[in-house]
């Protein structure tokens, strides 16, 4: 069985990282979306939360399992003895970052690929941290996340003073 991992923050998910997981589910037998759990950033919605979003987001495809995780991805894909890594690069600037990852994660686990996959043209510009500022001006995501999404940002956001535009 070939296993594939598909690591992010996902806070939210979004119509790029369901692109990206569709995708994968053609080409892996099993896709393991885990939520990386980074210290470093402040995520919006908790982890339970973004489990329970990923889940209905992907409860069409069959070969899709939701988990978390903390640490080296690439000790996390020999646990879960998967054999490769799905990155979606949206732009050029994404590619820089993401190949230095590559390589290290090949440098640490020979075992599991890096393998890069492309989002439908509509969503390259697309990403949970655009979604999360535009939600929280008040502004309409409702074509960049599903409408349960759409609900979890809508009741994060409600009452916040950024909403709407102040002349200052």
């Amino acid at each position: 069985m070939k296993t594939a991992i598909y690591p992010g923050t996902f806070d939210p998910v979004t119509y790029g990282h369901i692109d990206i997981i569709e995708r994968a589910c053609t080409l892996f037998d099993r896709v393991i979306v885990a939520i990386a759990q980074n210290p470093a950033k402040k995520p919006l919605f908790s982890v339970d939360e973004r489990k329970e979003m990923i889940l209905a987001a992907t409860r069409n495809l069959k070969n899709v399992e939701v988990d978390a995780f903390e640490g080296l991805l690439v000790e996390y894909a020999r646990l879960r003895k998967a054999q490769a890594i799905i990155r979606g690069l949206r732009a050029v600037s994404d590619f820089e970052y993401e190949l230095q990852m590559a390589l290290m994660n090949r440098n640490l686990n020979e075992d599991v690929v890096t393998v890069f996959l492309m989002p439908h043209e509509k969503y390259v510009y697309l990403n949970s941290s655009i979604v999360k500022e535009v939600a929280s001006y008040g502004g309409d995501v409702s074509q960049l996340v599903p409408d349960f999404v759409l609900r979890k940002l809508r009741e994060k956001f409600a009452g916040n003073a950024n909403a709407g535009v102040k002349r200052l």
